[in-house]
């Protein structure tokens, strides 16, 4: 079963981005996390963020095994070229691009099939005991009466009228 993510409008140059993603191209998960948490690049940071968010798609919403996945693909597109212009010599003006990037992962088992295994349910007769514990706690509730407040507390025997030093 293959399970993907995306992020798009990732404000680093596809070509920067790509030096990464062809690194970890085939990699077992685990291995690629290794990976990015040792790479000295300024996108593995948003790359080990949308392996982290592919990871738990996969294992939230499909029940697949951490240990069981791989890296089938990592894509980088180009994204949207924001266009700014810096000032040049005898009145002319410098086209700039800041480039973005569109990033998509898919992951796929190595062996198919292979499913987590879901925490069972607690049993309705236990949490019918519970509600019949707490029914029978707020029967059992003493009425507090209203109390008097307690005196102040007197310190040395006497009491501080004052707290500050005199001068």
């Amino acid at each position: 079963m293959q399970v993907t993510a995306k992020l798009s409008n990732l404000r680093i140059a596809p070509r920067k981005v790509r030096l990464v993603a062809k690194v970890l191209r085939g990699m077992p998960v685990e291995k690629a996390e290794a990976q990015l948490n040792f790479t000295i690049k300024r996108s593995s940071g948003p790359m080990m963020k949308l392996l982290k968010s592919a990871i738990s798609n996969a294992e939230n919403n499909f029940g697949l095994v951490k240990e069981n996945l791989f890296i089938k693909e990592l894509i980088v597109n180009e994204g949207i070229k924001m266009k700014r212009s810096m000032p040049r010599a005898m009145g002319q003006a410098g086209l700039i691009e800041k480039k973005s990037s569109h990033i998509k992962i898919v992951l796929e088992e190595k062996v198919p099939g292979l499913k987590a295994k879901k925490p069972e349910p607690v049993a309705k007769e236990a949490k019918e005991i519970r509600e019949e514990e707490k029914m029978h706690d707020k029967a059992k509730k003493p009425i507090i009466e209203t109390q008097k407040p307690a005196a102040k507390k007197v310190m040395g025997g006497v009491r501080k009228f004052f707290r500050r030093k005199s001068i």
